[in-house]
């Protein structure tokens, strides 16, 4: 990869020798390695020790959780907040566990729609609940640095499944929380629980 990376400053017309540019091969790989290191988690691994059975059917959010990626288009960033909910069937997911799973799917090559679709699939294939929603809303780097240059614009994605599919007003209590800028301290997930709504 370094060799790749010393070949592309040449055909950028930099020099890979000068000073500056010397270790930046060996930068790049490191970070790139980092920023893919999604590919090789294993979410069984991450997942499996914190499935616990619980009598419990009400709403799960954790929302406000960062997440950086790199879009496979023009592999430049993308970055901002995902909200994951879901209604437990019988078992729950670790808190702490949910943002590790939005940082395996956002650190691949990625579209913001897959992204958000692995999300949920990945919570209904492992705790089978009555519903899964997933929200993401991120600013696309290769929107506002190059192409269209809109520097306010944003994306948002959705991925909705079993009752919050189904069911209006659940879904649309799910989205009225999300509205609500968390009260946590920065850097920590915030976490509402609501009755689940039925009809």
């Amino acid at each position: 990869m370094q060799d790749l990376i010393r070949r592309l400053l040449l055909e950028l017309g930099e020099d890979p020798s000068r000073e500056g540019l010397v270790r930046t091969p060996e930068r790049v790989e490191r970070a790139l390695r980092f920023l893919t290191s999604g590919y090789a988690a294993d979410l069984d691994t991450i997942l499996n020790d914190a499935l616990f059975t619980v009598d419990y059917s009400e709403m799960v959010i954790v929302k406000d959780i960062d997440f950086y990626s790199l879009c496979e288009h023009h592999m430049l960033p993308f970055f901002g907040k995902c909200h994951v909910a879901y209604i437990p069937r019988r078992q729950v997911l670790g808190l702490s566990k949910i943002p590790r799973l939005v940082d395996v799917f956002a650190r691949r090559l990625q579209i913001q729609e897959r992204m958000t679709n692995q999300i949920a699939a990945t919570i209904v294939e492992k705790i089978d609940p009555l519903g899964v929603a997933v929200v993401c809303e991120g600013t696309h780097l290769c929107m506002s640095m190059r192409g269209v240059e809109k520097q306010n614009s944003f994306a948002v994605t959705s991925a909705m499944m079993g009752a919050f599919r189904d069911n209006a007003r659940t879904r649309m209590e799910f989205l009225e929380l999300i509205r609500h800028k968390s009260d946590t301290p920065a850097g920590a997930p915030s976490v509402a629980g609501l009755t689940c709504v039925s009809e």
